[in-house]
């Protein structure tokens, strides 16, 4: 191709002309962009101010690297930092012209990003991953770009920092749980994807004040129930308290304010109090021997909120907002300091808390006392080793800090990877994404209770976890089997709640599973995901098992079997129905969602030949008319019958009854008919919830008192029909009195919502007395013949 350059608008300097051939580079495709922005830029410089180029960056820009470098000289070589350049270059090139909201150039915060990991001690690919963490996602460099120029390894940490905007999402949820899946899942491969995304949050929180206020609070938010807990998680305490703060700040300013001004209010009136008390130890510490550094600590603002909001307090009964931190050599030293100070200050009973045996679920050593100060206050004190309170503070990153060359992990490392571990073990069993993060964030909070294995070996279990939390924490099959559970040497039900302490022992039988009930009760996310996981997979085995015999049993009326059905009837019955496989439709025979008469119909007439042409793929005659299937949280793939002893509707608590053969019947929590069967068969009950239901509409009952006058029954159907309800069937009871009759109707409602809105139109009508939602009988009910439950007359009982 001949070089011709190509024509630019007059508003560009027409000195300047721009190599096709490097322009159309197929191969180059970020350059040719990169090429003609750097033109475009260099033409409207007079319009909008210098701007950087890679060649002469920004006086900003070279400040920011020199602090980023000066603060890698410490502790990575030369040519590591060479590298780090040259992703600087590539990533002050990639966002070329591109600002922050704030007006900065958006440079500034990869390296603001990069400061902070450096501060981590992070290494040389973390800081190159830092600089090039939206390049992907924001400039449409490709990864293999990245991999070719800085090798797979930064390229697989920029890729778990890029978001999946490339994918279509029904919602803002769908898509923000399938983008933590993602990071979730690239920081199980390697941790340095959350540190790198940490550090990026963090600077996000720090300068968020020019995002507009809604979004703001949905960071905040965001914030506080995903990145605060993951730091926490992995022991950056230090971020984790900042981020909490930021959080706090920017979803309740007014009320951060006011705490905020009442904390400073407060330093003022007991800086003379801490003063004297901080005195009294440093000079009782000296006089044991032993060499400590002792700081006086404040709680965060947010820690004080949350204690005045979960004990109901208010500011001036928060009495230990002020705290002492005594770091000291060794771990001996820690039990010598705390002897000292229960000499000095009268102890708190139950409040002492050795961290140091036990330590937390995200690796945290230390010893804490609470104290009766000398002016009747408590006051809490926090004793550690000089490593202890390295890891403290900085979590898995202080890792880096120990790292030479193939050493081993420390305790904080170790206790990190067996969480992320537990992530790919969720993630295997989860349905979905949305199943996934939810499951995620219960382990994300490890307010830990320490039980034993009859070996000794201490596991630590989130607060309020059960005996099969216990089982399935050490395996997925030993949660399946187990029956039984010894606390103790006390055999107890599965559903008992650990104290710290107990010894456990799991009893198990190799034909035992799972029961839907245990959703009910279990408080870890990898027991709930084992859970559903299974009963997903055996309740759709089982519902193929029973597919196939209800269709083989509606052939035999027709003098066929199920083994007579041949391949090419088969194909067809599947293009037919729209399923994927044979195994699908008889899945949905046995759930209940289509019916084997009809599918055995159907094949004798696809095994006489003698189909039409107008059947179409995908229609079943018998389910035209048919509302979508019911949607129940916690039944994963049972057969759902909405019982019509009580109706329930969206809105409705609920309750589910597992019956034998017959799937999940629902009831609402005040139905009489339920509260007899429970009290008879409790066993057999779940706690289960409505989903969301687009689209579908339920049959309530209602029944209307009137006054005898001519067209009543009319007007009152015209007032249900106009507050958009559909009317199913409409019953007149004999006349209540001269002057009144009783008029029952089963109409069609989305939700709770939407029966009161029906209820309060029909309420203006002058001539309705009352009108109420009909409730089960306290009259004996039966069973159908179809399984369902059918409802004895009852009077109106108002």
């Amino acid at each position: 191709m001949s070089q011709t350059p190509l024509p630019i608008s007059s508003a560009v300097d027409p000195d300047i002309e721009i190599d096709a051939d490097s322009v159309l580079d197929a191969e180059k495709p970020h350059a040719a962009r990169k090429y003609i922005d750097a033109v475009l830029e260099q033409s409207f410089r007079h319009l909008f101010g210098p701007t950087a180029t890679p060649e002469q960056p920004r006086k900003h820009d070279v400040v920011s690297i020199a602090k980023l470098t000066n603060a890698l000289a410490s502790y990575i070589t030369p040519e590591e930092i060479k590298e780090v350049k040259a992703a600087f270059h590539f990533s002050d090139e990639a966002h070329l012209g591109q600002y922050r909201q704030s007006g900065e150039p958006y440079i500034t915060h990869p390296v603001a990003v990069a400061e902070i990991c450096a501060g981590w001690k992070l290494d040389a690919q973390s800081i190159m991953a830092a600089l090039l963490h939206d390049v992907i996602e924001d400039q449409g460099v490709t990864k293999t770009e990245i991999a070719e120029r800085f090798g797979a390894k930064v390229a697989e940490l920029v890729d778990g920092l890029s978001k999946l905007d490339k994918m279509e999402f029904r919602n803002r949820e769908e898509a923000q749980a399938e983008n933590f899946r993602k990071m979730l899942l690239a920081m199980a491969r390697d941790v340095r994807v959350i540190l790198v995304k940490l550090a990026d949050r963090l600077h996000n929180m720090r300068t968020l004040g020019a995002v507009p206020p809604e979004k703001r609070r949905r960071v905040a938010r965001e914030t506080l129930d995903i990145y605060a807990p993951i730091a926490h998680r992995l022991g950056l305490n230090n971020t984790y308290r900042e981020l909490q703060d930021l959080s706090f700040a920017n979803f309740n300013p007014n009320r951060y304010a006011t705490l905020e001004k009442a904390v400073k209010a407060a330093r003022g009136n007991r800086r003379e109090v801490v003063g004297k008390i901080l005195e009294a130890v440093q000079r009782t510490i000296a006089d044991a021997k032993i060499n400590a550094e002792v700081t006086g600590r404040e709680k965060t603002i947010y820690s004080i909120y949350k204690k005045m909001r979960d004990k109901q307090l208010s500011f001036s009964q928060v009495l230990d907002v002020y705290g002492f931190r005594v770091v000291v050599e060794s771990a001996l030293e820690c039990y010598t300091c705390i002897g000292a100070l229960h000499a000095l200050y009268k102890p708190v009973p139950g409040k002492f808390k050795d961290y140091i045996a036990i330590p937390k679920v995200n690796g945290y050593q230390s010893l804490h006392t609470t104290l009766v100060g000398p002016f009747g206050a408590p006051i809490e004190f926090q004793i550690r080793t000089r490593k202890m309170h390295e890891i403290a503070e900085a979590g898995v990153a202080a890792h880096w800090l120990y790292k030479n060359g193939g050493a081993d992990l420390n305790d904080v490392q170790k206790r990190a990877h067996q969480w992320l571990k537990s992530l790919l073990d969720i993630q295997s069993e989860a349905g979905d994404s949305s199943e996934f993060l939810e499951h995620v964030k219960i382990d994300l909070f490890p307010d830990a209770v320490y039980v034993f294995t009859p070996k000794s070996k201490i596991m630590p279990l989130p607060r309020g976890a059960t005996a099969l939390d216990f089982a399935y924490s050490i395996h997925s099959d030993l949660g399946n089997q187990c029956v039984a559970v010894k606390i103790n040497n006390e055999l107890l039900p599965l559903r008992t709640e650990l104290k710290s302490g107990d010894i456990v022992e799991v009893i198990t039988a190799p034909y035992s599973k799972p029961n839907p009930a245990w959703l009910g009760f279990v408080r870890t996310g990898k027991a709930r995901s084992a859970i559903r996981h299974y009963l997903k997979t055996m309740r759709l085995n089982e519902s193929v098992q029973l597919g196939e015999r209800l269709v083989d049993q509606s052939l035999k009326g027709y003098g066929l079997a199920l083994s007579d059905v041949t391949p090419e009837v088969w194909e067809r019955l599947v293009q037919w129905t729209g399923n994927k496989t044979r195994q699908e439709i008889f899945a949905d025979i046995g759930l209940g969602r289509r019916v084997a008469a009809v599918m055995a119909k159907r094949i004798e007439v696809l095994m006489n030949g003698i189909a039409d042409d107008e059947d179409h793929p995908h229609r079943e005659h018998h389910n035209t008319n048919t509302a979508p299937p019911v949607v129940i949280t916690g039944t994963e793939g049972m057969s759902v019958q909405l019982s019509p002893c009580c109706r329930p509707i969206p809105g409705d608590d609920i309750m589910g009854y597992i019956g034998i053969g017959l799937g999940m019947a629902i009831h609402t929590t005040e139905c009489r008919v339920a509260q007899r069967i429970h009290r008879r068969d409790p066993g057999r009950w779940i706690d289960v919830a409505w989903a969301p239901q687009p689209g579908r509409l339920f049959d309530v009952a209602v029944k209307v008192l009137v006054k005898n006058t001519k067209g009543v029954f009319a007007r009152v159907a015209a007032d249900i029909t106009s507050a958009d309800a559909n009317i199913v069937h409409i019953a007149m009871d004999e006349d209540v009195s001269q002057e009144a009759k009783l008029l029952r109707f089963v109409i069609q409602v989305s939700d709770r919502v939407h029966l009161a809105n029906v209820m309060r139109r029909v309420r203006t009508n002058h001539d309705v007395m009352r009108i109420a939602r009909e409730r089960p009988s306290d009259e004996p009910h039966h069973r159908n013949q179809d399984g369902g439950m059918r409802i004895d007359r009852e009077r109106a009982d108002y």
